[in-house]
């Protein structure tokens, strides 16, 4: 793998946390307006809203985080497998972008119905706040990366030394 400069490895950081950070904040919106609307606010201002963020900025921008973190992840020394701490993330990540896809967001949709259950509209509430604990939990473990190489880290990098060394 060619190592990037780095600027370019800076640039990947960056939007990598802008659009992580991007996602979180979207998050806890969402999580404010279903706390809002659990505790009286008007049903009909509250789970519109939801929804409409759910369908314009959240499910799009955690498809962009995925592909941030997987660009960032393939172009950066950390590899996309070569890391446990990476592989967990890369898996916590995938399933948030399919839960947002396929069941947050048609569900936020339904909540917003006039006609909307009770437990439909939980989902406004308990959704984001489990998605929020993950993505602090990604966040610590982004920080203190935690667990060592997979078996295909240790390849590599036996790969590599093997490599170097017959060059010296």
């Amino acid at each position: 793998m060619r190592r990037r400069s780095p600027d370019a490895r800076k640039t990947l950081l960056t939007l990598h946390l802008v659009t992580s950070l991007g996602w979180l904040g979207a998050d806890l919106v969402l999580l404010t307006l279903g706390v809002a609307g659990l505790r009286g606010a008007d049903p009909e201002v509250v789970y519109p809203a939801a929804a409409l963020l759910a369908t314009w900025l959240f499910a799009p921008l955690s498809v962009l985080v995925w592909l941030v973190g997987v660009t960032s992840a393939l172009l950066t020394p950390w590899g996309l497998l070569r890391y446990r701490w990476v592989l967990v993330k890369l898996v916590l990540t995938t399933a948030m972008v399919g839960l947002v896809l396929f069941l947050l967001t048609p569900n936020l949709r339904a909540a917003a119905a006039p006609d909307a259950t009770a437990h439909e509209r939980v989902d406004v509430v308990v959704a984001p706040a489990v998605s929020t604990a993950l993505l602090v939990s990604m966040t610590v473990i982004s920080t203190w990366k935690p667990w060592g190489r997979t078996r295909r880290g240790v390849a590599v990098r036996r790969t590599a030394a093997v490599t170097t060394a017959g060059r010296g």
